[in-house]
């Protein structure tokens, strides 16, 4: 991993996508904040001090703070940013309980909290439908235009001209939808459905275990059938299609990150994968080198897996806010203060454990951490 690029090469780009992708998650908690009528106190890009900042008519702090690697929405009533409950709410008066947001009905707060993952995944699907629309997507039939001699689908049977339906009942529409779902699963064995001289025909192949170069300087494992298909076009789709195929593709992200984290969790796949904020700064540096429709499409493919980690049931996440009030759901009253308190001391210890766990990985990548530094000053 080469980080000579600096602080301009990698820094910039990476924190003009984070600063994106924050201000988006936290305006989706804070419309539905307003929407369902609680104060929201401030809204901060990055932790800590304050950098620079304004109030608005509503009595909303609008900051930037020192540490640029997040944010936050506090809202009325709650102790601090994590939105544990503030002291002294019971002793509110109804015009503050009104505003405040633990005394607003069950189904609000759920939805303000669910607000900013959606709006990460309303996020791409815009941006990914706008790219369809303005320059369009990569398309290619899934129609077999070569097979590879002894290779995994030589070995199942396949022929040129079959048309790829489905990957285990997955419809497969696109042969770049095929090679991703393949990549993902080297050395399974998985059933393809393709279309023969009119009929459905049902193969087992299992992808050859193969090591290719990621883009980043990196080898990774992937799977391989040893089949090729025609020569990739840019198909543009009007606004219903795009919106349509963007939210195919970000329900396929979800679906290929999802399989990845279980093969991670099954031991199938290396934890080395794992990348924290050194490789996103460095993905965004090589993102933005590589032109600014890349750079979008990057911050569309970022802002999924940001929404989708969010909603992981871990306390200190929105997803662990919506595990408490699932509980709160079923009990017919929310968890103790005190149990509330130890789940969010255990998620922050393991969100931190994961930081410091990913961000070794990263460095690890790193071929000379004297270069890194020096390219800071660049």
């Amino acid at each position: 991993m080469d980080f000579s690029g600096g602080l301009y090469g990698f820094g910039i780009p990476f924190l003009v996508i984070l600063t994106a992708l924050v201000f988006v998650h936290e305006l989706g908690h804070y419309l539905i904040a307003r929407w369902n009528g609680v104060r929201v106190e401030v809204f901060s890009i990055g932790f800590g001090p304050e950098l620079f900042g304004w109030d608005d008519k509503a009595g909303t702090r609008w900051k930037f703070s020192l540490i640029p690697l997040g944010g936050y929405v506090k809202m009325f009533g709650d102790a601090n940013a994590a939105s544990m409950p503030g002291d002294g709410s019971e002793q509110m008066s109804a015009a503050e309980r009104a505003v405040a947001f633990p005394h607003k009905r069950l189904g609000q707060r759920a939805a303000i909290v669910a607000a900013g993952p959606i709006a990460n995944f309303l996020f791409a699907i815009v941006v990914l439908a706008a790219l369809f629309m303005f320059y369009g997507q990569p398309f290619t039939p899934a129609v077999v235009g070569e097979v590879v001699g002894d290779s995994a689908a030589d070995a199942a049977g396949f022929q040129v001209g079959d048309r790829v339906v489905a990957v285990d009942g997955t419809t497969v529409a696109r042969f770049e939808e095929l090679q991703r779902i393949v990549a993902l699963r080297p050395g399974e064995e998985l059933e393809i459905t393709v279309e023969r001289g009119g009929r459905e025909v049902d193969l087992l192949a299992t992808p050859d275990r193969v090591e290719r170069p990621n883009g980043l300087g990196e080898t990774q494992v992937v799977g391989l059938l040893g089949l090729r298909g025609g020569a990739p076009e840019y198909t543009r789709h009007g606004p219903l299609s795009a919106v349509w195929q963007a939210t195919r593709e970000t329900v396929s992200i979800v679906d290929q990150t999802m399989t990845a984290l279980g093969q991670i969790i099954r031991g199938a796949r290396g934890t080395e994968e794992l990348g924290g904020p050194i490789r996103i700064a460095q993905m965004s540096g090589q993102a933005a080198q590589l032109g600014l429709l890349t750079m979008v499409h990057f911050a569309a493919m970022l802002s999924i897996n940001l929404g989708l980690i969010n909603l992981f049931p871990v306390p200190m996440l929105d997803g662990g806010h919506l595990l408490f009030y699932a509980i709160e759901a079923v009990r017919g009253r929310p968890l103790g203060e005190r149990a509330q308190e130890y789940g969010f001391r255990i998620g922050l210890a393991l969100v931190l454990t994961l930081m410091v766990f990913v961000t070794w990985n990263d460095l690890l990548r790193i071929d000379s951490l004297v270069n890194f530094v020096k390219g800071l000053g660049t």
